[in-house]
């Protein structure tokens, strides 16, 4: 009895002795094995500037590679700086995706140095760029020297964008290019399709007499390539990238009641109060519509159906 105590008293102190070591020793391994089935799903990583890229990468890549934005949800492009967990995430990335949002002016060659391995992509090769002031006020006034980078709302531009996605994904991970390939395919159909509805709710390609919208109000100048698109005008609040002067305003007023725009389209990363006036003077409607959603085609066709009341223009 005494013995079979005595061995029974040493289990225990063994037990205890190892318990603590030995649970945390599993719990790592657990924790590694669940790290280890998460990145297996991925082979690298990727940057992106804004939303809607990320939107565009995954259809096209998937599951193969992870996606980090830059400019996160309720930021302005235009002012953005990154954190330090963003500087991180660069570090670590095969692929820029750039598109020419202002802060990657000041910040693509900081990215270059931080992490001189990294494929910066320009996904605006081949798309004709149009200065701000095209589709500003009519070309009337504008940022002539800057260019508007929201080709990401036009669905025609996308597919080109998207094209030169697939090309540098293709070149850096080429273990995966036939997944690529036919994920581009399928996502150039939903474009297309989406491109297709879009008209129809526009009213874009009827015939010669037919009724079509014309022009529209927005604060920021965002919506030009999608105005060309689909055969509308873009009338920006914003003047010289600020708000408007008394005298402005009283001329943007007058615009809108000549057009009979009653949209005015404002985005969450700016001011209101100057559309609020033009709005109050006009009977127009304030309407928020995010270019920078990630839910990409969803948005778009929300748009669509917002500017589907537009009289014509004179």
């Amino acid at each position: 009895m005494k013995l079979f105590s005595a061995c029974k008293s040493a289990d225990v102190f063994f037990f205890q002795y190892i318990s603590g070591p030995f649970i945390c020793f599993c719990l790592l391994c657990q924790i590694l094995l669940s790290c280890a089935s998460v990145s297996a799903g991925t082979s690298g990583r990727v940057v992106v500037s804004i939303l809607p890229q990320k939107y565009f990468v995954e259809q096209i890549a998937g599951r193969h590679v992870q996606v980090t934005v830059m400019v996160p949800p309720g930021a302005n492009p235009a002012i953005y700086e990154p954190r330090p967990s963003e500087m991180q995430a660069v570090s670590g990335a095969r692929i820029y995706f750039s598109i020419g949002v202002p802060f990657e002016r000041a910040w693509l060659p900081r990215f270059k140095t931080a992490n001189p391995a990294m494929t910066i992509v320009d996904t605006r090769k081949g798309i004709k760029l149009y200065p701000v002031s095209k589709y500003g006020n009519g070309g009337r006034t504008g940022r002539k020297g800057i260019l508007d980078p929201h080709i990401w709302l036009s669905p025609p531009l996308v597919i080109t964008l998207a094209r030169n996605m697939l090309v540098a994904l293709i070149r850096v991970y080429p273990g995966y290019a036939d997944d690529f390939r036919k994920n581009y395919r399928d996502f150039c159909s939903r474009v297309a399709n989406l491109d297709i509805s879009i008209m129809k709710i526009l009213g874009t390609g009827l015939p010669k007499g037919v009724k079509t919208h014309g022009a529209f109000m927005v604060f920021h100048p965002s919506w030009g390539y999608f105005a060309r698109a689909y055969g509308l005008k873009q009338i920006s609040i914003e003047q010289e990238g600020k708000e408007p002067k008394p005298s402005q305003l009283v001329e943007l007023i007058k615009t809108a009641r000549k057009l009979g725009i009653r949209v005015i389209l404002v985005q969450p990363q700016f001011s209101m109060k100057a559309a609020r006036i033009v709005a109050r003077a006009t009977g127009a409607r304030i309407i928020v519509a995010d270019p920078l959603s990630y839910n990409w085609d969803r948005n778009l066709l929300q748009v669509a159906r917002m500017l589907r009341s537009i009289p014509k223009a004179p």
